[in-house]
């Protein structure tokens, strides 16, 4: 999995919009290999990114779990503290 895609489900509160865009894009940016792709690529990537987004936000509000809803400053905070472990400061 991309290190950048950050898991988006059952946080409190949910995933945003622009999360889920933000996921897709660095999905299709992954797959397709391209950071910007050209002029003759763009709508095809746009698409896919549309696609994605799509499918995603579905999968999102159709998944059902019995856990406690994550709580996103928490979680952020035990993302630093592995990477102070890890990297330093």
């Amino acid at each position: 999995m991309c290190r950048n895609i950050k898991p988006l489900y059952n946080f409190e509160p949910h995933a945003t919009n622009d999360e889920i865009m933000a996921a897709a894009t660095q999905f299709v940016r992954k797959i397709s290999g391209f950071q910007k792709p050209s002029a003759a690529n763009e709508a095809a990537f746009n698409k896919a990114i549309g696609e994605i987004a799509h499918a995603s936000h579905h999968l999102l509000e159709d998944l059902v779990t019995q856990a406690a809803p994550r709580n996103r400053e928490i979680e952020a905070a035990k993302a630093h503290a592995r990477a102070v472990k890890r990297f330093g400061n």
